[in-house]
C-alpha cells in the first residue's frame, strides 16, 4: 500500500511540471498586437488536426518525452503551429529533461501572453500565443539560465523555421 503510494505521488510530480489545463474556452489574445486572428472553435477544427485541436485549442498536453521538438537541435525560428506567429529562436532553447521543449526567453515584442491556470490543483503560469490565443504550454521560475526561467511548450503546438 505504501508502494503505492509512492508510486503516485511520483507519476503526478513527474506529469504536473507541464500538465494540461482542463479548460475549454475559446481563447483570444490580451494585447495591442493589431494582427491578431479570429476563429471560430469550427473553423480551428478544420486547419488542425485533432491532436493540434485538443493541445492549441482545448488546452491539452502531449505525452512528456515524445513531441518531435523536444530534442530538435537545428537553428532556426519555432512559431506557433495555429498561426505562424513567431515565438522563440534555436538560441533560446535548453534541455530542462522535463519531457517537452523548453525556451528561457521569447522573441520580444508581445508574442506571448500569460493567464493564471490552477487546473488540476497547482498555481502555474500559461502560455499562449499572441496572435490566436492558442494554448503553447506553460511557464516556470525555475530555468538554469541566467533569466531563470523556463517555457516549457508542448512539440505539438510549435512549427519549425529552419535558418
Amino acid at each position: 500500500m505504501q508502494l503505492h503510494v509512492i508510486a503516485v505521488l511520483f507519476i503526478t510530480v513527474l506529469t504536473s511540471s507541464c500538465a494540461p489545463s482542463a479548460t475549454n474556452t475559446n481563447l483570444t489574445a490580451m494585447n495591442n498586437d493589431s494582427t491578431k486572428i479570429y476563429k471560430t472553435e469550427e473553423e480551428w477544427k478544420a486547419q488542425l488536426s485533432p491532436e493540434q485541436y485538443y493541445v492549441l485549442r482545448q488546452k491539452g498536453t502531449e505525452r512528456p518525452f515524445t513531441g518531435k521538438y523536444y530534442l530538435h537541435k537545428e537553428k532556426g525560428i519555432y512559431v506557433c503551429a495555429a498561426c505562424g506567429n513567431e515565438l522563440f529562436t534555436s538560441e533560446m532553447k535548453f534541455d530542462s529533461h522535463c519531457g517537452w521543449p523548453s525556451f528561457d526567453r521569447e522573441i520580444p515584442g508581445g508574442k506571448i501572453t500569460t493567464a493564471l491556470d490552477t487546473s488540476h490543483g497547482m498555481i502555474r503560469t500559461e502560455i499562449m500565443c499572441a496572435r490566436c490565443g492558442s494554448h503553447l504550454g506553460h511557464l516556470f521560475d525555475d530555468g538554469p539560465t541566467e533569466t531563470g526561467l523556463r517555457y516549457c511548450v508542448n512539440s505539438i503546438s510549435l512549427d519549425f523555421k529552419k535558418q
